[in-house]
């Protein structure tokens, strides 16, 4: 059966889902973008995928045109329209149709689009051995230029930077910002475990502030595990007992290697399976958290 996509005001099958050639999200990489897990039915942290939609959509001057609630019921209606219980959202607002030219107020009116479907970033075995990653070579746009925290259309950086990891034979390298220091991974956040503490490199290192990311520093907390925010070198990175990535679509999923350095024992670590497993018994629960 096919998928139906929410284009601009209605529900479409996937082959009439189209997008013109004027539209500036094409042109330019102009808009934002959401990507959402749906469990057991329920939007996960869906107040807060709404707030950053909203705040990366402000910080580019960009106006979303329905409500937060009717966001919502687009997302709701997709879910049900394409029988989804396990799945992703994503959810994108380009600044629109428009002219040639970067003029912004020459697009009236902002696209919506909402696909709901599945996604797979890595393999069963990656989950269950770890995960292989590098070190990119090419840095992360420095925040001065670009805010990685605005979840823009604009990915091209991160592409570069999956490049390198594709030509090692991976899938998925650290980018460093100017100073040298850890920021994220091409799509997850990164955290590394040494002597039963997490660290997690700081918004100020240059990267998006993950809900996925926030979700398990609050079950590190609930765990009783001592949760820092603290830059990092890569020596840092490498020498740690454990490392993970976190993700909307990634999850918790472990690293046992980086370049050629194993990390820890070469498998997940305990505390990386404790907090997977603390995240899996909620998005399983009956309690799915929407908030």
């Amino acid at each position: 059966m096919s998928r139906l996509v929410f284009m601009n005001d209605r529900l479409v099958p996937e082959a009439e889902a189209r997008v013109s050639v004027f539209d500036h999200g094409l042109l330019y990489g102009d808009g934002v973008f959401e990507g959402i897990r749906v469990y057991r039915g329920k939007i996960f942290k869906c107040g807060q995928h709404m707030e950053r939609l909203w705040r990366c959509a402000e910080m580019i001057r960009l106006r979303i045109p329905v409500s937060r609630d009717e966001m919502v019921q687009i997302m709701r209606d997709c879910i049900a329209a394409n029988h989804i219980d396990e799945g992703y959202l994503r959810l994108v607002v380009s600044r629109g149709y428009g002219t040639l030219g970067l003029d912004p107020r020459k697009c009236p009116v902002a696209g919506v689009i909402c696909i709901a479907d599945q996604i797979a970033l890595y393999s069963k075995e990656q989950y269950e051995k770890g995960m292989r990653i590098i070190v990119a070579k090419r840095p992360r746009t420095p925040i001065q230029c670009l805010d990685p925290r605005i979840k823009s259309l604009n990915y091209l950086n991160n592409i570069l930077g999956k490049v390198e990891a594709i030509d090692q034979g991976c899938d998925e390298a650290i980018m460093l910002n100017l100073d040298g220091y850890v920021g994220e991974c091409t799509g997850d956040n990164i955290f590394i475990i040494r002597n039963g503490q997490v660290f997690t490199p700081p918004t100020e290192a240059g990267i998006l502030e993950g809900i996925t990311r926030r979700f398990v520093i609050d079950l590190c907390t609930e765990a009783g595990i001592t949760c820092n925010v603290k830059s990092m070198l890569p020596e840092e990175v490498k020498s740690a007992d454990e490392v993970f990535l976190t993700g909307t679509a990634a999850e918790i999923i472990a690293v046992t290697q980086i370049d050629d350095i194993r990390i820890g024992s070469g498998t997940a670590g305990p505390v990386t399976r404790k907090l997977r497993e603390a995240f899996r018994k909620v998005v399983t629960s009956d309690h799915v958290p929407e908030d």
